[in-house]
């Protein structure tokens, strides 16, 4: 079995990978030439959790929208969004390293939750599955926070840092899913695809 994965992200696609899915990437226009049907602006008033919901059920309705349009072989789309929540806030990608530096600096020393939704669209089937964790960083001091934002490592990750990468170090506690704070939770999305018929 097969299926589109709509997300550029390379930790989803490891991750695939990993509980051995077979897929196809489904890339999206970015930047100004996007769809409409992919912003990622919230919504006024627009809680973490409905958030990270509707952008990943969007996601996988537009790329059954482009297998359809595109002619491709009928198959599942899997979509993902993941968002951190401070203080009742929605926090993703940074848009410059300033920014960047804000984000972390604002994390430093404070638990935060990880939202990452995960949906699949197959013919007119929608399915959908929430992954939600806290993380406690440890305090962080502005050298280090700058030298990391310098690798250049958070600056197409949601809260400004990957989990995965030197930013575990900042990590003092995890409650929740690991990969789902990388951006795709194994087990979750395990369970989600069963629905649709995978055997593992």
């Amino acid at each position: 079995m097969r299926l589109y994965l709509a997300s550029r992200s390379p930790r989803r696609r490891e991750l695939l990978h990993q509980i051995g899915i077979d897929f196809d990437t489904m890339v999206f226009r970015d930047g100004g030439r996007a769809d409409s049907e992919t912003d990622e602006t919230p919504h006024p008033g627009e809680s973490p959790a409905a958030y990270v919901e509707r952008i990943a059920c969007a996601k996988a309705m537009h790329g059954l929208k482009l297998v359809h349009e595109r002619k491709l072989p009928l198959r599942p789309v899997l979509s993902a969004d993941t968002t951190l929540e401070l203080e009742g806030q929605i926090i993703g990608k940074p848009v410059d390293m300033a920014d960047a530096v804000a984000i972390l600096r604002r994390l430093s020393g404070q638990t935060h939750r990880v939202l990452t939704g995960v949906a699949v669209t197959h013919m007119d089937r929608t399915e959908y599955v929430l992954s939600s964790s806290e993380v406690r960083f440890r305090t962080l001091d502005i050298e280090e926070i700058r030298h990391y934002v310098m690798t250049g490592e958070p600056m197409d990750k949601a809260g400004a840092y990957g989990i995965q990468g030197r930013a575990g170090m900042f990590v003092e506690h995890l409650s929740g899913s690991f990969t789902g704070v990388m951006g795709l939770p194994v087990c979750e999305t395990g369970e989600l695809l069963k629905r649709f018929g995978w055997r593992f």
